[in-house]
């Protein structure tokens, strides 16, 4: 491996600090630079993904200081996932935005790299202070790209998201200082020795500590009752920051079964699996909330976000179940739903230059300029999104039903996902009525969609077709990061120095 574990982090750095130094540079170079480097990160993953699929867990040493003195970066199956998924939807999104949404505001390239670095870090790191690192790394970018574009829905919309984030990011530090002070250690692995091993005086302020950083990842996952942020935040930002918003909240779902599975998983002692009591309801809340808010939408990008609520239920009540099964059909479910959002909001832009004044209020406008292209792409991402056959979605659900063991919590589960899928069909096939059906006879003035712009969004709701083709491998491979998280032997071997 030497060091390409460290490229992810570091490639989105470097390019980042290199457009800032270059800011006065035309904008076609700074183009080039920005896609150059966010597509060179999609071979670069897919070559770690092939080496985490090994079983193997991958140590890079920062300063070549062993664990749990030094800072560690921690490659396994799950975290090449999430680097995957992150510079597919990366790729297609900074390809969209070059075609005019980056000549709104300065620097968005450079905003747009080290955001990519936090989220690459973010998901690569084992040590929990580094984790909130490269949180504020990527929230900081995420403040600047959220108001990228300026206008007063923006500015509005930013402050809530600052203001709620820099609260998450306070509670934050309280709880990884109180584990420190109980612990000596921040190192995941090395922590989740130590919980296990706590006497029982410290296990009530161990919790705490534990009970403080759900909340941190419950307002970064967007979980009720700490989604209200989002809807407004999604809905005000630019259609290529909306689509790359779509994997901030997985990034809290991802905090949450690194941080639940292996430092308060099954080698907790007293503390085990202290949290998923908590999880399950709110997965239930948080999915029917999500679906009554696409109900109410009156704006095709407030509905979008709140479908990427729906979701994240969707995603949770996977991670509650406590099992591999559970959590390996959250994982498809993560992948599908990560790339057919990211391509809603792209097309929702698309729809939304074509019918004038009206843009994406779901109100009766001048005909497209091209209802059949975007009428089709609507119809497929639409049925994918609610989980219906033949698209990824319908196949994401199938097995989120079928991990779930008889008893009540099959019967809320089912009840719960359906009815809610019922909800999403309705608040989407209203949308695509009033956009594309009730539409007036004369068409509005407006040019043909752009052809780069169509070409990111058909790729990623393309995600959804070839999450079925490839369905097989790909659930094998969730599968067995599942069953890889469960495992904590090899994860407690790295402190022990025989592990990686």
């Amino acid at each position: 491996m030497n060091h390409a574990l460290i490229l992810p982090i570091l490639l989105p750095l470097f390019v980042g600090s290199l457009l800032l130094l270059t800011h006065r540079q035309a904008l076609p170079f700074k183009r080039l630079v920005s896609l150059l480097a966010t597509w060179l990160l999609v071979p670069l993953a897919l070559w770690l993904l092939l080496q985490a699929n090994t079983g193997t867990l991958f140590v890079y040493q920062l300063g070549d200081w062993l664990p749990p003195f030094g800072i560690i970066l921690l490659l396994d199956r799950l975290s090449a996932l999430m680097l995957l998924v992150t510079a597919v939807l990366a790729g297609f999104v900074v390809l969209y935005a070059s075609r005019g949404d980056d000549e709104r505001g300065p620097n968005f390239h450079a905003l747009f790299q080290f955001q990519l670095a936090g989220i690459n870090g973010a998901f690569l790191t084992g040590d929990l202070f580094n984790l909130f690192v490269f949180f504020e790394i990527l929230l900081i970018s995420s403040y600047a790209l959220l108001l990228h574009g300026n206008g007063a829905k923006r500015v509005q919309a930013g402050i809530h998201y600052v203001v709620l984030n820099l609260l998450g990011s306070a509670l934050f530090l309280v709880g990884v200082s109180m584990l420190y002070g109980l612990t000596g250690t921040l190192n995941m692995a090395d922590l989740a020795i130590r919980v296990g091993a706590a006497e029982s005086a410290d296990a009530p302020l161990l919790a705490a500590a534990g009970y403080l950083l759900l909340v941190v990842f419950g307002l970064k996952g967007a979980i009720l009752p700490l989604y209200f942020w989002l809807p407004r935040a999604y809905a005000s930002a630019t259609a290529p920051v909306a689509a790359l918003f779509a994997i901030m909240t997985k990034l809290g779902l991802y905090a949450i079964v690194r941080v639940f599975t292996l430092i308060y998983g099954s080698e907790a002692g007293i503390l085990n699996n202290m949290v998923l009591d908590w999880l399950w309801p709110l997965s239930m809340l948080t999915l029917a909330a999500g679906v009554l808010g696409a109900l109410a939408a009156r704006n095709l990008q407030i509905l979008l976000s709140y479908l990427v609520v729906v979701s994240v239920g969707t995603l949770l009540a996977g991670v509650a179940l406590g099992t591999e099964q559970g959590l390996s059909a959250a994982l498809y479910y993560l992948l599908h739903s990560t790339l057919v959002t990211g391509g809603l909001f792209l097309l929702a832009d698309v729809i939304a230059r074509q019918r004038g004044e009206m843009a994406s209020n779901l109100v009766s406008a001048p005909a497209l300029r091209q209802p059949l292209m975007l009428g089709a792409l609507f119809f497929a991402g639409a049925i994918s999104v609610a989980g219906l056959p033949p698209f990824s979605g319908f196949l994401g659900k199938v097995m989120l039903l079928q991990a779930v063991s008889p008893g009540s919590g099959a019967s809320l589960l089912w009840s719960v996902v359906l009815i809610g899928g019922l909800g999403m069909v309705i608040a989407l096939s209203r949308a695509g009525s009033l956009v594309f059906w009730r539409s007036g006879e004369a068409a509005v003035v407006a040019v043909p969609a752009d052809s780069l712009r169509m070409l990111a969004t058909f790729g990623l709701l393309l995600g959804s077709v070839l999450l079925v083709i490839a369905a097989q491998p790909i659930q094998a491979y969730v599968q067995a990061t599942a069953a890889q998280l469960f495992d904590l032997g090899p994860y407690l071997e790295i402190i022990q120095g025989a592990g990686a």
